[in-house]
């Protein structure tokens, strides 16, 4: 199972998780905010480095943080968010380094919630609770 552990009081990254939803069409993903006691239990679990201000994928037991979680989880989607892959040929600290730029001004640029998201009926299967 592939998880993505992202920040759920984040309004990017919970836009950012609808959209990986509407391109995950052969269901790969699995989500769980960090937030939560499934995303507490999952980051003890896999040793995940919880003081990351990062998106994180569990893959086939590697964990993948920042840029590199990025291109991992566009290789699991279908059609043109695919493209992101190609952010791969620019060295990791550059693409960290711009990964951080939009991570750390995250909540002043798109601001955040008071709570987690609550999955629609439609994509609850997608979350791990």
């Amino acid at each position: 199972m592939n998880i993505v552990l992202f920040d759920g009081i984040c309004n990017l990254c919970n836009n950012t998780v609808l959209f990986l939803i509407k391109y995950d069409k052969d269901n790969n993903l699995h989500f769980a905010s960090q937030q939560t006691d499934t995303g507490k239990k999952l980051i003890a679990q896999y040793l995940v480095n919880a003081n990351t201000q990062s998106v994180i994928l569990i893959k086939n037991e590697a964990i993948y943080y920042k840029s590199d979680a990025i291109i991992e989880i566009a290789k699991l989607l279908k059609g043109w968010p695919r493209l992101i892959i190609i952010a791969s040929v620019f060295p990791a600290f550059f693409r960290n380094w711009m990964y951080d730029l939009v991570a750390n001004n995250r909540y002043k640029i798109f601001g955040k919630k008071s709570f987690c998201m609550i999955p629609s009926k439609e994509i609850e299967h997608k979350f791990i609770i």
